[in-house]
């Protein structure tokens, strides 16, 4: 599948997630994050990366308010302009003021700190498609591959990289490539995939 094959790829899943009615993205969205949080992972997990949801990706904002009354430590990543290749990533909480970037995503505003992508317990991905061995399909900017590249070479490295879906994002099969990092899970309303359960 070459790079345009994969466009279109991109692009009718992102049509067919944008085209689920505002009641339907709330019940996905509520049934994910009430299955997410029922993990012992999620309640043993310290430091979370969240993010902002864009273009009717699975908002774990429950989730976050959640992390954020349990005394969790969250983050939000942001395209830092030191390092606009990679994710960083900025502390959060109700206080945190956020601002759009280049893309209309909102990310924390002048965080005063920014901790490296091994710092996590847990990181919450967004993805536009997913196959049963959980290697996910993004928007194609490369980022999220790029910052957790290191878990090509160690998946059981922290921290855990867990994709949200909804069920209508999940394909057959799709050619990966050597950079693509694989997630240790994508959870849909319905069900929990595991790369080592497929």
């Amino acid at each position: 599948m070459n790079e345009e094959s994969r466009q279109a790829l991109r692009d009718s899943l992102r049509q067919a997630r944008q085209a689920l009615t505002p009641k339907l993205q709330n019940q996905a969205n509520q049934a994910v994050c009430d299955l997410l949080q029922q993990q012992d992972f999620f309640r043993a997990a310290e430091h979370i990366a969240f993010y902002q949801a864009f273009d009717g990706e699975i908002d774990p904002k429950p989730l976050l308010d959640l992390a954020l009354s349990q005394g969790k430590h969250c983050y939000l990543p942001i395209i830092a302009a030191g390092n606009p290749d990679m994710l960083s990533f900025a502390p959060f909480d109700k206080n945190t003021i956020l601002v759009k970037n280049n893309w209309g995503i909102p990310e924390p505003l002048q965080p005063t700190e920014l901790v490296p992508p091994t710092h996590f317990d847990l990181v919450l991905v967004p993805l536009v498609g997913f196959d049963q061995n959980c290697f996910r399909l993004g928007m194609g900017k490369g980022f999220y591959d790029r910052t957790f590249s290191f878990k090509i070479f160690n998946r059981s490295s922290n921290p855990l990289l867990i994709g949200l879906a909804h069920a209508n994002q999940l394909l057959d099969a799709f050619p990966t490539q050597s950079w693509d990092v694989r997630l240790d899970a994508v959870i849909t309303a319905e069900k929990i995939f595991r790369p080592d359960a497929a």
